[in-house]
């Protein structure tokens, strides 16, 4: 007849399970892969529609956006024109080639948008493109 050995308390064991390890791993990821397309654009902003060519993905890129409450942000954080200003000088010194992408919600003026503009051109960036969405017809 076997003996069974009785395991005390003090004895260490040397399993691991790693079932729950899994599965919260498993679930972060599901979570994950749904939250992060959400957070692509983060800035709440329906720009004009217009039928214009797609935005070069291999280039450098930086997001400027005028929200539909008219505050000015630039690559999702807050900044005033003077701030801006200083920033596009810093990065056209750093990177002349870059490519600025102007988001603006489509009820904002014409005239405010214009004001960015000329606020971009005092710096001295040249590569601005305006982001508007695709009226359905293609090229």
């Amino acid at each position: 007849m076997a003996r069974k050995k009785m395991r005390s308390q003090l004895e260490a064991m040397d399993e691991i399970n790693i079932t729950p390890l899994l599965d919260l791993t498993f679930m972060l990821l599901i979570v994950f892969m749904i939250t992060t397309p959400l957070m692509e654009n983060g800035i709440d902003v329906t720009p004009p529609t217009m039928n214009a060519d797609k935005i070069d993905a291999e280039k450098v890129t930086r997001n400027l956006t005028i929200t539909r409450d008219g505050i000015l942000t630039y690559e999702k954080q807050p900044i005033t024109p003077k701030e801006l200003l200083v920033t596009l000088k810093t990065l056209q010194a750093a990177s002349p080639d870059a490519t600025l992408l102007l988001r603006a919600d489509g009820s904002r003026s014409y005239s405010e948008v214009i004001e960015v503009m000329k606020t971009i051109r005092e710096s001295g960036f040249k590569n601005v493109q305006l982001v508007t969405l695709s009226d359905g017809k293609e090229k």
